[in-house]
């Protein structure tokens, strides 16, 4: 009878978690790379190379991937022979490994948890707790697969419950242009059918833990009507032209990976949940000889891509102006420098708050002819400015959008996927633009910041004001000042 240690499982869900926030899986790089040979020049080619540059960088640099360090989910499956060395059940013992991963000083990670989800929503500061399913099983060895799932990516999750005659592959065609860039493609799609509302769900989630092999099953040809229909849904989702962060071209998916499960007959249960460009899941086995050993990858399997700044316009932002936002046009890209604003979901509750209450902003705070950039980064370390700050997704803001316009006088935004019909209306009839950033190029875009201070509301932690300084940051102009968007002119073209 194996017996296993609760140190080694704490120790190993650490270890794993930090591992998977600078690497890449192999598999992904693989398939994103192809992607990047294949895709023809323009946005979409240049935001793949960003995804490669940065995902190379972090594994030199052991930096997270994405400022979204992502809710933890785990997967674990409990041999029906092992015997348990702990104190702590398994599900408080992956929650303790959770809580060392994100609290190293070395590299820390971004905690995003929330406690008291529909009030007061105050961050629990080590991203705990996890979503942990634990399934017991033969055998006397314990596996554990861990993922971190970004809110980007998760937000875009779809369920449904069809007719047992309805189109599987119309449901999804229909589904996937909804969920917009806000999931930050190319990723792969985990689709759940059959069972329950839940067991839909789940089933969605597991499979998105299986590696990229759509190449390979191309090549061979399927096996299963399953395997026919990931190939039909992978070939027809990239048809819409919805391709890298929205911005058209040839891959929105990498992979759809499909489970499914029996249901009752007046049913059919079917979920989707998307993997970003940050694709983040490690597994491994715990036998009893110690903490798990996870392999060190091989820097040569990623491409040797350079990144310039070909035909981007130098924008200062320090001296920006109103006239200048009108020149810009859809689809054009641009370099920042010079100093702007930051501020996300909870700093545009507090300044509403502040609106409706007749209160002042905060000594030192004008967002007078300024540009907002919706980041959340990841605390520095070393030298470091800031860690990672890649943008959140800025349709989550959109209902603030008349208030910081109209009311603050803001310039411009920066974020990432597309606008709400209501906020490009705000935005054309105020002279204003929106910008996206690669959202998978967090590591990178941090290198573009070289000064950081404090503005405003503290308490808020990452979600906190901060003026960055900086320093030729690439961005593509998505909602022109006339309103005219890059993501609609996509659709359109779909």
């Amino acid at each position: 009878m194996t017996t296993i240690k609760e140190d080694d499982v704490i120790q190993s869900v650490a270890d794993a978690l930090q591992y998977m926030s600078y690497y890449h899986p192999p598999d992904y790089i693989a398939a994103l790379a192809k992607a990047y040979e294949l895709e023809p020049e323009g946005a979409a080619r240049d935001a793949i190379a960003q995804i490669l540059i940065n995902s190379r960088m972090c594994a030199e640099g052991h930096r997270p991937i994405c400022q979204d360090t992502g809710i933890i989910v785990a997967f674990v499956k409990v041999g029906q022979n092992v015997r348990w060395q702990a104190t702590r059940t398994v599900a408080e013992m992956i929650n303790e490994g959770v809580r060392r991963a994100y609290t190293r000083s070395d590299n820390p990670l971004r905690a995003s948890v929330v406690r008291d989800p529909a009030f007061t929503r105050i961050n629990t500061r080590d991203n705990t707790p996890a979503i942990t399913h634990i399934e017991l099983v033969t055998g006397d060895e314990v596996e554990i697969s861990l993922a971190a799932k970004g809110g980007g990516s998760e937000n875009k999750a779809a369920f449904t419950t069809l007719n047992p005659g309805a189109s599987i592959v119309d449901w999804v065609l229909q589904a996937v242009p909804k969920m917009g860039a806000g999931w930050c493609p190319p990723g792969m799609l985990g689709i759940g059918i059959g069972g329950t509302a839940e067991k839909a769900m789940l089933l969605a989630k597991q499979s998105l833990m299986d590696p990229i092999d759509m190449a390979a099953l191309k090549a061979r040809g399927p096996a299963t009507p399953i395997e026919q229909l990931r190939i039909e849904l992978h070939d027809k989702i990239n048809a819409l032209g919805i391709g890298a962060q929205g911005l058209g071209g040839l891959s929105t998916v990498l992979d759809i990976k499909i489970l499914d499960y029996p249901c009752h007959a007046a049913s059919k249960p079917i979920a989707i949940i998307p993997n970003c460009a940050a694709t983040r899941h490690v597994h491994f086995h715990l036998n009893g000889s110690g903490v798990a050993k996870l392999p060190e990858p091989n820097l040569d399997d990623w491409p040797k891509i350079s990144w310039a700044t070909g035909a981007a316009k130098r924008i200062n932002l320090d001296t920006l102006t109103r006239e200048e936002v009108a020149a810009w046009r859809s689809g054009e890209r641009l370099l920042l420098s010079g100093k702007m604003l930051t501020a996300r979901d909870a700093a545009h509750k507090r300044l509403a708050d502040m609106v409706k209450n007749g209160t002042p902003l905060p000594e030192g705070l004008d967002l007078r002819n300024r540009v907002i950039y919706y980041v959340g980064p990841v605390d520095p370390t070393g030298s470091e400015i800031v860690g990672p700050a890649g943008p959140t997704t800025a349709t989550r803001m959109d209902s603030f959008m008349p208030m910081v316009l109209e009311h603050f006088g803001v310039l411009a935004t920066v974020g990432k996927a597309e606008r709400g019909a209501e906020a490009v209306k705000s935005i054309a009839k105020n002279g204003s633009a929106y910008m996206i950033a690669v959202g998978g190029a967090a590591y990178l875009i941090s290198k573009a910041i070289t000064g950081s201070r404090l503005v405003a509301f503290p308490e808020l932690g990452m979600e906190a004001i901060h003026e960055f300084t900086i320093k030729d940051m690439p961005v593509t102009v998505a909602v022109d000042s006339t309103g005219r968007s890059v993501h609609q002119l996509i659709a359109v073209k779909a």
